[in-house]
């Protein structure tokens, strides 16, 4: 499984250094930058710490690639041990619950229906006639979403590893049956989390999350030679 990370940093490297390379999709953010991969020391004190092994494929990454940084979307979240305590980083990074990252992720969301009425409930301006009633009643809905879609039982087994803009977000499983796998979080768009899949209809796992972004960033940025 080290062998498909083979040459990985380089490659990343190399784009940062084209001239096309501000045209990848987020590379402003991360500006092509990768932190150092981790040692061994580090990740066995990270597992320990959170009290599960990582999926293979990205515990490899870690250690043979970087920590974080340039990656899918604006980059993927690093993970760093700040005053003796690991954590991930990143804008939304904090919506995983470490503590609880040995729980199996849950099999199935919201009931349907209960998220479908409640959005048929969603305050609208237009029925009230002061706009502080309207205030006072989207306040209250919004508690009442909240608590249905970004409770943290949601999310457990899983890491926040990047973010799309506008509090669109990406996950990956940690543990349970999807370990592995990276899943799209569209809750900001009324959208429960979903696995990603690929062209074949197959969970996205960890690695070609990463080198299917790089294979396209690598097309985006590298020049292209034309025979006559």
């Amino acid at each position: 499984m080290v062998d498909q990370w083979a040459g990985t940093r380089d490659r990343v490297v190399a784009l940062g250094v084209q001239s096309a390379s501000s045209e990848v999709f987020g590379s402003r953010g991360h500006r092509w930058v990768l932190d150092e991969p981790l040692t061994e020391a580090e990740l066995t004190e990270l597992e320990e710490q959170i009290g599960v092994r990582l999926p293979e494929e990205y515990r490899t990454f870690l250690l043979h690639v970087a920590a974080g940084g340039a990656g899918p979307a604006h980059g993927l979240f690093p993970v760093r041990r700040v005053q003796g305590r690991w954590r991930w980083e990143g804008d939304g990074a904090d919506l995983a619950e470490i503590s609880m990252l040995a729980e199996p992720f849950p099999e199935r969301g919201p009931d349907p229906k209960t998220v479908e009425e409640l959005l048929a409930q969603r305050p609208e301006e237009e029925d009230f006639d002061e706009i502080e009633n309207f205030d006072d009643a989207m306040e209250a809905w919004d508690e009442q979403w909240d608590a249905l879609m970004f409770a943290p039982e949601r999310t457990v087994g899983a890491i926040v590893i990047c973010h799309l803009g506008c509090a669109l977000r990406e996950w990956l499983i940690i543990s349970g049956s999807h370990r592995g796998t990276v899943w799209s979080d569209g809750r900001v768009d009324d959208v429960d989390l979903a696995p990603l899949l690929d062209d074949d209809k197959k969970p996205v796992t960890f690695a070609r999350w990463y080198t299917g972004w790089l294979e396209r960033a690598e097309h985006t940025a590298l020049p292209t030679s034309s025979g006559v």
